[in-house]
């Protein structure tokens, strides 16, 4: 059920959300994504991040569905489309909602992930 690599997998999700959140620590509401241009660097390192998270989750949803049968009330496809958005439509992308994605959602992500890792 557990193996090395769905366990690298969750680190890997952690490590990314860790640097969401130190990167976001710096965010105090939307407009200062836009603002100047370190809001804009910050705004495209996150959403670098985010996108990886979401590529990280769809690869280990493949082998192990997990996640999406222990934690229910997260909406995995979600963040999988999210990703799948950044990748192929990066222009259209809004702040407003990286901001919310940081700022209401990544917490609850973080703590499921490091429940499942406290698993091993």
């Amino acid at each position: 059920m557990y193996d090395e690599v769905y366990q690298y997998s969750l680190e890997t999700i952690l490590d990314h959300i860790t640097v969401c959140n130190k990167r976001f620590s710096e965010i105090h509401n939307p407009d200062d994504f836009v603002c100047n241009d370190y809001g804009k660097t910050l705004l495209d390192a996150i959403v670098t991040r985010l996108q990886a998270i979401g590529e990280n989750l769809k690869n280990t949803s493949r082998k192990h569905n997990l996640l999406e049968k222990n934690y229910p009330e997260i909406e995995w496809n979600k963040i999988v489309r999210f990703r799948d958005f950044i990748s192929h439509h990066y222009e259209m992308l809004d702040y407003e909602i990286v901001y919310e994605i940081c700022k209401d959602y990544l917490p609850k992500l973080e703590v499921v992930i490091k429940t499942e890792l406290g698993k091993f």
